[in-house]
């Protein structure tokens, strides 16, 4: 398939019904990843709704933040740098307890991994309700970063993440 429009894109995206629970309506974008040129399209714009911001770090979100932060800090010649849950990084690390629909979780980053004054894009798969970012966020500027934007492949809107985050330049290249 030739991918040369947002709908195009838009097509590839697997919609499981009650997943992974009733109720539920679950966009799978394993079914657009597996197309070698509608994952390069989605990392050629996402780079481009960066634009000309500076951005020394591209901070990925695990797990699926990974897909889209390591290939978009090449593009834009930034580092990469993970945001893991708890126990999953070697060295001194900072954490952050973060609110979830059902719960906690725990994000953790190398203390080391961002320097102050740094200019941070945050990354990740998905903007749902803003929890995981919001996470982030604190991590990034407790080491000193700065916020250069936030970026996602997809966005829930009806689920109000970016009212959360109304302060930081956010794109998304989908919207449903």
């Amino acid at each position: 398939m030739t991918v040369s429009s947002i709908d195009d894109l838009r097509a590839l995206i697997r919609e499981v019904p009650d997943f992974p629970k009733p109720g539920i309506l679950f966009y799978d974008i394993t079914t657009l990843l597996k197309d070698a040129d509608a994952f390069r399209e989605v990392i050629d714009r996402m780079a481009d709704q960066v634009g000309d911001t500076p951005v020394d770090v591209v901070v990925g979100m695990e797990s699926r933040g990974f897909i889209f932060s390591a290939p978009l800090a090449y593009k834009l010649g930034a580092g990469f740098v993970p945001v893991r849950k708890l126990g999953k990084l070697p060295a001194e690390t900072i954490e952050v307890e973060y609110e979830l629909e059902y719960g906690t979780a725990t994000l953790e980053i190398h203390s080391d991994a961002i320097e102050k004054g740094q200019r941070v894009l945050l990354v990740d798969d998905l903007l749902a309700t803003g929890g995981t970012v919001m996470g982030t966020i604190e991590l990034v500027r407790r080491l000193g970063g700065e916020i250069a934007g936030l970026s996602f492949m997809v966005e829930l809107g009806a689920l109000n993440g970016r009212e959360k985050l109304d302060e930081f330049e956010i794109h998304a290249l989908l919207t449903y």
